[in-house]
């Protein structure tokens, strides 16, 4: 009896606590207040580029040069894998999942890709259309 009196007890003040908080206003670092009143997202356009990205080193896992808005990926269907696994790249001219996507952390080959290797996303990236934040001041090679 004494448990549910307590648990009902500090229910009731961690309800009251988080009323408390919630009305207060809350402010940054700075000292500007905070709103629920941020900016809509910019989603700007995936870039389609026929024939891919250049890598910029040996290992680079390549940009993905399509959009993926409507793939879905999770652990029970990967959309990326209807084009690019081993049964179907052919067909849809699209390049293959490489083998190192086939072994798993203890380096045994795998019949399916590997999970570290499922959530392609994780690695690879579609490339937005926009312009560049910095200008690139290097001299080209």
């Amino acid at each position: 009896m004494n448990r549910s009196i307590t648990a009902a007890l500090l229910g009731a003040v961690a309800l009251a606590a988080s009323t408390l908080c919630a009305a207060e206003e809350v402010s940054s670092l700075r000292g500007h207040a905070v709103t629920d009143d941020s900016d809509a997202v910019l989603n700007k356009q995936t870039l389609s580029v026929p024939g891919g990205f250049d890598v910029a080193w040996e290992e680079q896992p390549p940009m993905i040069p399509h959009p993926i808005d409507n793939y879905s990926i999770d652990l029970r269907q990967n959309g990326c894998l209807k084009c690019h696994s081993p049964a179907t790249f052919e067909a849809n001219n699209a390049p293959v999942i490489a083998d190192s996507h086939f072994f798993d952390r203890d380096g045994k080959r795998t019949e399916k890709v590997a999970p570290r290797r499922y959530f392609c996303t994780q690695c690879h990236a579609p490339q937005a259309g926009a312009m560049p934040l910095v200008e690139n001041i290097l001299p080209s090679r």
